[in-house]
């Protein structure tokens, strides 16, 4: 056999291969019809397959559990302490990317590339508008005022979302003043803590409380409920900042695992997230802020009008939920 038989030989044998098929494994805390639009995208863009298991609760511990036999690629999560929860349990590797650190601000990623911030919601306040003029209130410290004794109402305040806001006061203030607010958040509630944040705009509709911490999003999606709009529409959303500071933000964002087993496919994905044409159709599906800056807000977004963020970097944030939480516990918020 000559040797240009044997290459034609070889040619032919490879073009008879199957050609394997790229695919991304997700394990994503958000639910798989607030991601699809997203994925649909990507694959029409890119051909690779997304794959999406949705865990709810556990997810650190899954991956610890799985090990390197772990079929997961990507972790898609909300808020700083679950995303600090994985990269603490060592289930997480940091990537090196131009392309995500060029697209997504520092202050809302990893300093160590471990996890990247894909959106931003702002944690605010919904007020009446009947029984709360407009810029009445301007201030997170403004929230510990006797002006409004009985007229507060938050979910509770070990949940992720109000742990992360106390330790955003820890950051500004210190723990002891923090403290301190926190009781006078606690002396004005109108009732125990309870329910998720669009409770309590129900409570505000209802005449139970006339302003309530919540996440901008949850208005957007609520607006979108024929049941919840008429809540929706009995409130406005008013952006208190830190003083000498901004308005506090929380992310959703991405990690790559550390078994990643399609870790290529997986980076075109992470890279893929923070670019444009994704950043809108995230933030627009789940009314949230763009992190690319540039990108658009949706026009629902937009006409909740704008704000100055907190500049503060969230793992800063992050390194102080211990001892938020120890403040919750001891003065007993919830009780």
């Amino acid at each position: 056999m000559t040797i240009r038989t044997t290459l034609a030989t070889l040619l032919l044998c490879t073009a008879a291969l199957p050609v394997l098929a790229e695919e991304v494994n997700i394990y994503s805390h958000r639910q798989p019809e607030l991601i699809q639009p997203l994925v649909d995208a990507f694959t029409a863009e890119t051909g690779i397959t997304v794959n999406i298991a949705f865990v709810d609760k556990g997810m650190a511990e899954r991956l610890v559990a799985e090990g390197s036999r772990s079929p997961a690629d990507l972790v898609l999560t909300v808020d700083i302490a679950r995303l600090t929860q994985i990269v603490e349990a060592g289930v997480i590797q940091p990537v090196e990317s131009a392309v995500l650190t060029e697209n997504i601000p520092a202050t809302l990623r990893d300093p160590d590339n471990n996890w990247f911030g894909l959106t931003s919601r702002a944690r605010i306040v919904y007020a009446s508008k009947e029984r709360v003029a407009d810029g009445e209130i301007t201030t997170y410290e403004d929230l510990a005022s006797d002006k409004w004794k009985g007229r507060i109402c938050t979910r509770s305040g070990t949940n992720d979302y109000n742990i992360a806001l106390l330790s955003a006061v820890i950051a500004h203030k210190g723990e002891e003043a923090a403290k301190t607010w926190a009781e006078g958040l606690k002396a004005n509630l109108a009732r125990k803590p309870a329910g998720g944040d669009r409770d309590q705009v129900k409570a505000i509709w209802a005449g139970e409380c006339d302003i309530a911490i919540g996440n901008t999003y949850y208005i957007g999606q609520m607006l979108s409920d024929p049941e919840q709009k008429e809540w929706a529409d009995s409130v406005r959303i008013a952006f208190p900042i830190f003083e000498g500071a901004g308005t506090h933000l929380n992310v959703s964002g991405v990690a790559m695992t550390k078994s990643a087993p399609n870790k290529d496919a997986a980076l075109k994905m992470m890279e893929w997230l923070s670019q444009d044409e994704a950043q809108k159709i995230y933030a627009e599906t789940n009314h949230e802020y763009p992190v690319k800056p540039g990108v658009a807000r949706s026009a629902l977004v937009a006409s909740w009008g704008d704000f100055t963020p907190d500049s503060i970097n969230l793992e800063d944030v992050a390194s102080h939920r211990a001892a938020a939480l120890k403040i919750i516990e001891e003065i007993n918020f919830d009780g």
